[in-house]
């Protein structure tokens, strides 16, 4: 078990190292910050005054060696656009964007467990094909369409919820919704053909024989063993809204750090976005390591001795 914990959190060092790497590559690609926090007709001598106290005159190699060291001791700089430092406002924006994944989680799990319970338990009736048309719509929506069509019906045309910001509970109805419809049709996919699997099973069929209810074989010891591969999908998914985020947060104004990297990106404010995208990677990696380990807690039968 150690000699697995441990190399996981190597792999996972080695793509956080990987991320930094190929983000400070783009950013440095997408032109010079200098440009846009001077006027044009900014002397060069002072452009280059401040591309020097910006670090930005080094070559990109030291600039990335300069930016790791930084970073293992907590820093990352100051923003350009915000003035403050980095840190301070990625865990400012953090929460807000933890929030909404959260419940964007719920509302995908709200609705994909049942849909693909009963869907198995009811194979081929017409709630089955409702649920399978239902993954199939979510599968082809983008978040930032379901998003737009939220705001359309329900904010402009009936007025019932707020379409942007972050000040009450309702305003996260819309932003979960949209980032939580594409998990819904894959979970239950998932869900649908792992409980297909167990419900076949011997063990199943033994206690249909001997009288246990159908319910407490179909939601006790069927679902717990088909919750495997759902505790993939909800780890993966979890870690991919938090950087699929970053679209939803632009539609519904969310003042999360998903909003703020792209305001970043636009500004050429290079300590934020690389900020910004090193966090998401390392949430990412995290999400996976906590699925890796839970494994065993769901099945005993799985364990992690190799």
């Amino acid at each position: 078990m150690t000699q697995f914990v441990l190399r996981r959190v190597l792999q996972g060092l080695f793509s956080i190292l990987g991320a930094s790497l190929i983000i400070f590559v783009i950013t440095r690609l997408s032109g010079d910050p200098v440009v846009l926090m001077l006027p044009p007709e900014a002397p060069e001598a002072l452009v280059q005054q401040m591309r020097e106290r910006l670090g930005l005159h080094l070559p990109v190699w030291q600039q990335y060696l300069v930016f790791l060291g930084d970073a293992l001791t907590g820093d990352f700089g100051t923003s350009y656009r915000w003035d403050m430092p980095v840190r301070d406002l990625i865990f400012e924006r953090l929460p807000a964007t933890i929030y909404l994944a959260s419940a964007a989680l719920a509302f995908s799990l709200v609705l994909s467990i049942p849909f693909g319970v009963i869907s198995a338990v009811r194979r081929g009736s017409w709630f089955d094909r409702f649920a399978k048309t239902v993954a199939m719509l979510g599968q082809a929506m983008p978040n930032f369409w379901v998003g737009l069509l939220l705001i359309l019906v329900f904010s402009i045309h009936l007025e019932w919820m707020p379409a942007f910001g972050a000040d009450t509970p309702a305003h996260v109805i819309m932003p979960a919704i949209a980032l939580g419809w594409y998990p819904v049709a894959a979970q239950t996919r998932i869900v649908r053909s792992a409980m297909l699997d167990v419900l076949e099973s011997d063990y199943i069929r033994m206690g249909r024989s001997v009288g246990v209810p159908e319910g407490v074989l179909v939601w006790k010891y069927a679902f717990r063993n088909a919750a495997v591969p759902l505790v993939t999908m909800m780890g993966v998914y979890f870690a991919s809204m938090l950087g699929g985020a970053f679209v939803v947060e632009v539609v519904f104004a969310w003042p999360g750090l998903g909003r703020t990297v792209v305001e970043a990106l636009f500004a050429r404010d290079f300590p934020v976005v690389q900020a910004g995208v090193l966090f998401a990677a390392i949430m990412f990696v995290i999400a996976n390591l906590l699925v890796d380990l839970s494994y065993g807690l769901i099945d005993p039968r799985i364990r992690h001795d190799r």
